[in-house]
């Protein structure tokens, strides 16, 4: 499993973007993770699905919540990383009112959270290989601090935990 130190693994996550402009074009463009880490500060939290329950009415709502606090703090984005697809992420940032705060990004075959080791095997409920719920601050590339929950637990990967951190480690 990745841990503080490490370097976020090398590959591509997808994003949905709405507004043609800065080389992307509407619809998902796939990003890569190095490049798109590179000199920022990067508060990134992981979770299970789009639409689930808790995913819905506590993780990502706690991120849009404190988007500008985390931003004072000295985070430059906020990435959402779940096992979906882009267009179902996109349509989720819709639901959660995410645009300006919160990239929903997209691990649709789950290859960042398997790099990561952060992977949740809920095949016999039906939603087969998925994240962990999990949150990391991340400074150009390299994690900073790691908080991976129990499962079935929304306890430590916040957005108020997250901020904290991002606080202490200015």
């Amino acid at each position: 499993m990745i841990k503080v130190g490490d370097k976020l693994p090398d590959g591509t996550l997808q994003e949905f973007v709405e507004v043609e402009g800065n080389g992307c074009s509407v619809g998902p463009n796939k990003f890569d993770i190095a490049k798109a880490a590179a000199g920022k500060t990067i508060a990134l939290f992981g979770l299970p699905g789009a639409f689930t329950p808790t995913c819905s009415a506590k993780h990502v709502p706690s991120y849009v919540a404190r988007a500008a606090d985390l931003k004072a703090a000295g985070v430059d984005e906020i990435w959402c990383v779940s096992v979906n697809d882009a267009h179902v992420m996109g349509a989720w940032g819709r639901d959660q009112k995410t645009a300006g705060t919160v990239r929903m990004m997209a691990d649709g075959s789950a290859e960042f959270a398997r790099a990561t080791g952060l992977t949740l095997d809920l095949t016999a409920g039906g939603m087969g290989l998925r994240s962990r719920r999990y949150s990391m601050l991340v400074k150009d590339g390299v994690v900073r601090s790691l908080n991976v929950e129990a499962p079935g637990k929304f306890e430590v990967s916040d957005a108020d935990t997250l901020l904290r951190q991002a606080r202490e480690l200015r």
